[in-house]
């Protein structure tokens, strides 16, 4: 059997769709899996074992550069690609299941209308798949892989999940510590309102004796990790990190924090202990809580359809909460 699986975007949501890899081949090791992607997500899906071929195309390039020649030429590169048993659409957007109809296939699979925020979309497929939207992220991509292969698993299963994030090799890093345990900050997001504050997280590594790695992406982001040294000279800020590299480091590390962001998910695909916070997104729906991968929540009232960008509630949670939490994934005495 040959299938493709459509999940486009982004970095976080591709590592929550992945988990999925490792129940198909336990399913039937025979089956080939491909998969289209945003070329900029390509490091995370480039050395999977689960993976025949990866398709890339460049939509957001396309829509950056305003070229409607650019979108026909990825179209047609889709429409020329061999002919597949199942089209799955995992991402549930009306370009995804627009792609996923024009890749040849026997059939196209995705979420019905009543469980995805563009309807439209589930008229592309042949078959649908019913699942509320506020429900778990991960699970819904579990559960919609289970109906199109009739997987003989339950969504529980996903607790004893293999690490599922392969970089090429291991990269060297200087600032690890051989002597302290080792702890990734990841203070940005793509929303501000996600962002826990520059402040609350200089004030942690005074209350937990510990080597502080910081990460950053972008320019904003370069200048939050400048903030936290200004506050507590003693962590070490990464250079700007690849997708591998990140990956690299998330396995050398012994806890991650930060927040509702792809950088801090990849932590649970590679079953390092991570602490992720929410504030104006829900926890609840974004992430899959696991004994090594723990949550904490803002008292606020989350619409998991849109995110209330002006809610900056995630500041409120408490810097003693995090320690808390941190000392049982660390395994240190109390």
């Amino acid at each position: 059997m040959r299938i493709a699986i459509v999940k486009l975007s982004s970095l976080g949501d591709i590592v929550h769709a992945m988990v999925v890899l490792q129940y198909i081949k336990k399913l039937n090791s025979e089956i080939s899996i491909d998969w289209i992607v945003e070329e900029g997500f390509k490091d995370l899906l480039n050395f999977h074992p689960h993976i025949n071929k990866l398709h890339l195309v460049n939509f957001r390039n396309a829509k950056k550069k305003k070229s409607i020649l650019m979108v026909f030429k990825e179209l047609k590169k889709l429409r020329s690609l061999d002919r597949y048993d199942i089209v799955i659409d995992m991402q549930g957007l009306i370009k995804s299941a627009l792609i996923s109809k024009l890749i040849p296939s026997k059939k196209t699979i995705g979420f019905d209308k009543f469980s995805i925020r563009e309807k439209m979309a589930s008229i592309f497929y042949d078959k649908r798949f019913s699942m509320r939207y506020d429900e778990n992220i991960i699970k819904r991509n579990f559960e919609l892989i289970k109906f199109a292969l009739n997987l003989p698993f339950h969504n529980n299963d996903i607790h004893s999940k293999l690490p599922f994030l392969f970089p090429s090799h291991k990269y060297t890093f200087p600032n690890i510590s051989n002597i302290k345990k080792n702890i990734l900050l990841i203070p940005g997001a793509s929303h501000t309102s996600k962002r826990y504050p520059a402040e609350s997280f200089s004030k942690l590594t005074y209350l937990l004796d510990a080597n502080y790695l910081v990460l950053w992406g972008d320019s904003d982001e370069e200048l939050i990790a400048k903030e936290i040294k200004n506050f507590a000279p003693e962590v070490n800020i990464c250079e700007k990190l690849s997708i591998e590299e990140l990956t690299s480091l998330t396995t050398q590390v012994d806890l991650v924090i930060g927040s509702d962001t792809g950088p801090t998910h990849i932590a649970w695909a590679v079953n390092t202990p991570s602490i992720t916070l929410f504030g104006s997104t829900p926890g609840y729906r974004n992430t899959f809580i696991a004994d090594i991968n723990g949550i904490l929540e803002s008292n606020s009232k989350v619409d998991p359809y849109k995110i209330n960008k002006n809610d900056y509630s995630i500041k409120d949670i408490e810097l003693g909460d995090i320690v808390k939490m941190s000392h049982t994934l660390l395994n240190l005495s109390q």
